[in-house]
């Protein structure tokens, strides 16, 4: 992974850092590749008040979390895919070498959760609106996955949700958790 405070400015563009201080909307995996660093690098160049970095050790802890908030935005990002799929994170149990989500909601599967490095609350703008998610970084710097905050009819972000994600962020950057 590269250092993202020297992201290479140039005459056309400025630094990483800069840009994201500029303006912190897009698609992340774009910038970074725009700039040459893993996705995550890109989140780390956000400003502080968008990110709160969390260790990949509270992988289990997080998701458990996360069972109790409803029907969320889950998406898998890969170069030739951006996968959506709304419904609740059901319980997860260890078994074979992988987390395993089961249980009756569409979102399932089974995840490498010893991959799992970086954990980021990422509240930024996208598209002009507020975002509020949660991103699963492996050791390269790339999303495992993402976990999104649902919007209303209106496209407004769930106040219940809001909540629920600025409670589990606050007690991580509080180090309570």
């Amino acid at each position: 992974m590269s250092d993202v405070s020297t992201a290479s400015p140039t005459a056309e563009r400025p630094s990483l850092v800069e840009r994201m201080a500029g303006n912190a909307d897009g698609i992340l995996e774009k910038i970074a590749a725009e700039y040459g660093v893993s996705t995550l690098d890109a989140v780390k160049a956000l400003p502080e008040q968008f990110r709160t970095i969390v260790p990949g050790a509270a992988f289990e802890k997080i998701l458990a979390a996360l069972v109790a908030w409803g029907p969320v935005v889950f998406i898998v990002h890969t170069p030739d895919i951006v996968l959506e799929c709304e419904g609740p994170i059901p319980p997860g149990t260890y078994g074979r070498g992988y987390f395993n989500l089961h249980g009756d909601s569409p979102i399932g599967g089974h995840i490498r959760a010893e991959n799992c490095e970086t954990i980021v609350f990422v509240a930024r703008p996208f598209m002009g609106r507020e975002s509020l998610s949660l991103q699963f970084f492996n050791g390269a710097g790339e999303a495992m996955f993402k976990v999104f905050v649902r919007r209303d009819d209106k496209r407004d972000l769930i106040a219940e949700q809001v909540a629920l994600y600025n409670d589990l962020r606050k007690s991580y950057k509080n180090g309570s958790a």
